[in-house]
């Protein structure tokens, strides 16, 4: 290897040198102090600038910091992922193709502290620098008027972008629907089970799909709520008084039994009058039947699941392991 070579293959060293050191740092980041976020990151041109052509390996070193710190953060219900936009703008601009930074990246940055950067105006800018490297994949149109219509509650612009992902060649034929939704301001449920429904169908991955049936379930609730609703409302015209239970709707010959929600669990009439699940846990999209005072704020995410099962998974080896190590101390020796 010539001289410029051996330097090169150094300032790249060094360059994996501070982003291990990064990693490190952040590792210690454990308790609610983390969340000043005092750790310097350097600028995606300095990174890209380092990297001496091996952009794609850094964006992909770049990019596990960015699952692992938002797993991290969000098991520990941090309220803010401080690093988070920084992190996704380096790994980009080192892979401006990686697509998945783009569409996983904005859903961490958009929801709302403690399950996300609470950041739409950055996932939205995110998931249009994603569009302009990217102008042949429809699907960031479709993370761009989700996250307008979910986060923003602007359904125009909702409808703009998933009008404009429609004509991409290759694009799903619901995406102009979805469009036309939004730009007639169709109901909210009703777009909701429409998306969902399409999403679960169009897709095979199985967190994807189990992330669909919950939102799904969630629809059934809030419409039934809804209707359950109204005939509470109207037992207390007839009667003059609030029911104080299901039970009593059901004395009174308007349910033939106490109705369920989609976990099973039955729903109940709280000291307001209100229609409430017993477990909005269970029902973590829910807007209808929430507790009095509570905010929609059980966000399901795959990423805590998987940082959850990973953490079990390598408890399970360590402990095989360890058995292993002291069956094999005991063991007798037979060999002469």
């Amino acid at each position: 290897m010539n001289r410029t070579g051996i330097v090169a293959a150094l300032i790249l060293l060094a360059g994996m040198a501070g982003t291990v050191a990064s990693s490190r740092q952040l590792d210690k980041m454990t308790d609610q102090i983390a969340v000043q976020e005092v750790l310097y990151l350097p600028s995606a041109n300095t990174v890209k600038a380092i990297s001496l052509g091996y952009d794609g390996l850094m964006a992909d070193i770049y990019w596990t910091r960015v699952v692992q710190y938002f797993g991290r953060k969000h098991l520990e219900e941090a309220q803010a992922y401080k690093l988070l936009p920084g992190l996704l703008d380096i790994t980009t601009t080192l892979d401006p193709h990686l697509v998945v930074a783009y569409q996983f990246g904005a859903f961490f940055l958009s929801q709302k502290p403690p399950q996300g950067a609470g950041s739409p105006d950055a996932a939205i800018a995110l998931v249009k620098k994603g569009i302009e490297n990217n102008p042949e994949y429809w699907r960031l149109y479709y993370d761009l008027g989700f996250i307008y219509w979910l986060e923003k509650k602007d359904p125009k612009s909702a409808a703009d972008a998933f009008e404009a992902g429609s004509k991409v060649p290759g694009a799903q034929p619901w995406m102009r629907t979805m469009a036309a939704s939004m730009a007639t301001g169709a109901n909210d449920l009703a777009t909701a089970r429409t998306l969902w429904t399409e999403i679960l169908n169009d897709t095979k991955d199985q967190d994807i799909r189990a992330n669909a049936i919950k939102r799904l379930m969630c629809v059934d609730s809030d419409e039934v709520v809804i209707q359950i609703q109204k005939y509470v409302d109207m037992f207390k015209e007839r009667s003059g008084h609030s029911a104080s239970s299901m039970r009593e709707l059901v004395d009174a010959g308007i349910f033939n039994r106490v109705p369920v929600d989609p976990t099973g669990r039955p729903y109940e009439i709280d000291s307001y009058g209100r229609v409430v699940v017993k477990d909005p846990k269970a029902l973590p999209f829910i807007t209808q039947g929430l507790p009095h005072g509570q905010e929609v704020n059980y966000i399901f995410d795959i990423y805590a699941m998987q940082e959850r099962g990973k953490r079990l998974e390598e408890e399970k080896r360590k402990k095989e392991a360890e058995e292993k190590s002291s069956g094999s101390a005991s063991r007798p020796n037979n060999q002469q």
